[in-house]
């Protein structure tokens, strides 16, 4: 598959790793990754996914993340059901980074891209990790998808998603 365009379809075996989110639990302790099947569980919903090429990173952590963060009630104000971001990094990795930055109740999806998997249907990869990108997948279609042309965050952040919601 080249890269994905608005009008396609979500392919059909889209699966990530994760980590389900656990009430008091501390940023050292590991559950237990399961697979989230994708194109399952966002058949009917509106979804914003954002990809990073690394959890803890300064691009991801300081200009990327936070505008998701902050964000996030306006995004949600316009219909999205779910938000969620994926990286290279393996599902234990997503989970720290999902609480060293205070989200509760997997209000954002903290997903791993095993293998950059999906990235690599995609062609959007940056050497063995996720690009930066964005898509907005409405009911199984696609409705936006932009990968940064380099290494500012522009096409993929909140403000610009937001702007095409």
């Amino acid at each position: 598959m080249a890269s994905l365009k608005v009008g396609d379809s979500l392919p059909s075996d889209v699966v990530f790793s994760y980590v389900p989110y656990q009430e008091g639990s501390e940023i050292t302790a590991c559950g237990i990754p399961i697979n989230y099947n994708a194109s399952k569980e966002w058949a009917n919903k509106k979804v914003v996914l954002f990809s990073v090429p690394g959890a803890f990173t300064p691009g991801c952590s300081v200009k990327h993340l936070p505008g998701y963060i902050e964000n996030l009630a306006a995004i949600k104000a316009k219909g999205v059901d779910i938000v969620a971001v994926i990286a290279y990094n393996d599902a234990f990795v997503m989970n720290a980074w999902s609480k060293a930055n205070g989200i509760k109740n997997d209000d954002i999806l903290f997903l791993s891209d095993p293998g950059t998997a999906f990235s690599k249907k995609l062609d959007w990869t940056l050497g063995e990790r996720t690009a930066r990108y964005a898509l907005v997948i409405d009911h199984g279609k696609i409705v936006y998808a932009e990968k940064e042309p380099g290494r500012e965050v522009t096409v993929s952040s909140a403000e610009a998603v937001l702007a095409k919601l």
